[in-house]
């Protein structure tokens, strides 16, 4: 067993052993955790500093998860755009292949909260085998993107083997992968990953870094590790409440970002997902986080801020062009010209 496999079996799913580390009451974390399930790595535990902190609130269940009924289950209607299991195709150039059913640690803001470590999110071959076979016979896919899951946590033998399968396919120009390891999990960015990566170019990584403490010399070498693979980095930040929706805490995260030669690609406007509504902020703190980023860091530093509109309508960039009104309901327009409401804010 490797080092980040036994990271991983070691860590904590069980709300009564964190509740007795840190003082607290169990019952409530329990009541969530038998809905969401939580695993936090060793690792990530470890950047903990006290209840409360930013931390402590993407990992540690919270009960206002059970207590959400105004989100959706499936907000970016993705089992509606799954033609076979384990692929989801809202975009004709480009598919996500869901190769995992696991994180190494739960996000409790997760899109996917409803299915991520519930034993009907575990792909099978078979399932896998499907995802491929579909691709291979769309033409107009030149993208797929690796997500899940955390598809770095499929063996190194079992991950070449579905980028070899991948790489087959003539069509198929640019593979991601979307994985949040090198901040919850870096000792799995080992060399011989690093080595069978370098093998799959191009092929470019999109991680998922959320606070500055994640930025630490663990996560960092993670990176670098990556970066001298030859794989691009690019970072997707999700905007929280209570954990990065202040300007400071992001102008120091996206800064930080560069020194470790991870890109900011886009900061996310949480999703529409039921059971995180309290991580909700208004569309004008994006706008004023984005608006602190320009002028006083780098062009590099300053990520695209979208919306995610529910029904798989796709991302929508939040700039003048894009946005018609702000307000309780924010008017949005569609590259393709098509005006959406949506709710500004639904759990304060």
């Amino acid at each position: 067993m490797e080092l980040w496999q036994h990271s991983l079996k070691s860590s904590l799913t069980c709300p009564e052993a964190l509740a007795e580390r840190f003082g607290i009451d169990a019952a409530p974390l329990a009541a969530v955790a038998r809905r969401y399930p939580m695993r936090i790595t060793p690792y990530y535990l470890g950047l903990i500093r006290e209840p409360g902190d930013p931390i402590w609130r993407q990992c540690v269940p919270d009960p206002r998860e059970l207590a959400d009924a105004t989100g959706l289950a499936d907000p970016l209607n993705e089992e509606n755009l799954s033609p076979v299991p384990g692929v989801v195709h809202r975009y004709p150039d480009r598919v996500l292949l869901l190769v995992s059913g696991a994180c190494a640690v739960y996000c409790r803001f997760c899109t996917r909260k409803r299915q991520v470590g519930c034993a009907g999110m575990q792909r099978s071959r078979a399932d896998l085998a499907a995802g491929i076979d579909y691709i291979a016979g769309n033409r107009q896919v030149r993208d797929v993107i690796l997500s899940g899951g955390d598809p770095l946590l499929l063996s190194d033998e079992a991950l070449g083997d579905l980028l070899e399968r991948l790489r087959r396919i003539p069509h198929v120009e640019i593979i991601r992968l979307g994985s949040r390891v090198p901040v919850t999990l870096p000792e799995r960015i080992t060399e011989n990953l690093c080595a069978l990566l370098r093998g799959f170019h191009p092929l470019y990584l999109n991680t998922h870094f959320n606070h500055p403490r994640e930025i630490t010399p663990q996560s960092a070498g993670a990176c670098r590790r990556l970066a001298d693979a030859g794989v691009p980095l690019g970072n997707q930040t999700v905007l929280l409440k209570g954990v990065n929706d202040e300007p400071a805490v992001m102008v120091e995260l996206m800064k930080g970002l560069l020194k470790i030669r991870v890109r900011p690609y886009y900061l996310h406007h949480m999703d529409l997902v039921q059971g995180a509504g309290h991580f909700r902020t208004r569309v004008e703190k994006g706008v004023e986080i984005i608006q602190a980023l320009r002028g006083p860091t780098s062009g590099l530093a300053v990520p695209h801020y979208v919306i995610d509109l529910p029904g798989g309508k796709g991302k929508v960039p939040v700039l003048p062009e894009y946005v018609e009104s702000l307000g309780e309901t924010v008017v949005l327009r569609t590259p393709g010209g098509e005006r959406i409401e949506y709710p500004n804010v639904l759990t304060e």
